[in-house]
């Protein structure tokens, strides 16, 4: 819920969108963006929702640190940034339970290539808060929280 409420649209509009420059786009790895329709075409593969969740987490952990991670202190989207990663860190505590051959191969190989470092051959340029649309999309489609249609 607290995840929820900092991922609302107004925040991710102000922190995400208008403190940074027009078009600007972090380089993120092709696997760490996680659409919707990723998580459609896995579910049609079979893939557990556990293991579903556990995919979420690591994306959406990895985009939040990749948003970190070029930004200074003292820009104004810092504080914000640093508290999903909090949020993210409370929720990698649940996670950290789960062991890679607990999910399957598909998910497994994913989080493997989302944390090797040799992969940014693979990457894409994504605007930080099309990163933040994602993670929240795809939180409410496997926690069952229902996601409004339009522009939100």
């Amino acid at each position: 819920r607290l995840l929820q409420d900092k991922l609302q649209y107004e925040m991710r509009l102000q922190y995400m969108k208008h403190y940074f420059p027009i078009d600007y786009t972090v380089q993120v790895q092709y696997e760490e963006v996680l659409r919707p329709s990723n998580i459609t075409r896995l579910r049609n593969g079979t893939v557990s929702e556990a293991a579903l969740r556990y995919l979420w987490f690591h994306v959406s952990s990895q985009a939040v640190l990749r948003i970190r991670e070029v930004l200074p202190e003292k820009h104004p989207s810092w504080k914000y940034t640093q508290e999903l990663c909090q949020l993210f860190d409370a929720l990698g505590e649940e996670y950290g339970k789960y062991r890679q051959t607990d999910v399957e191969t598909v998910v497994a190989d994913l989080v493997k290539l989302i944390h090797s470092a040799g992969a940014e051959s693979r990457s894409k340029a994504v605007r930080p808060k099309a990163l933040l649309d994602n993670c929240l999309k795809v939180m409410r489609m496997l926690y069952g929280v229902p996601c409004e249609l339009g522009i939100r």
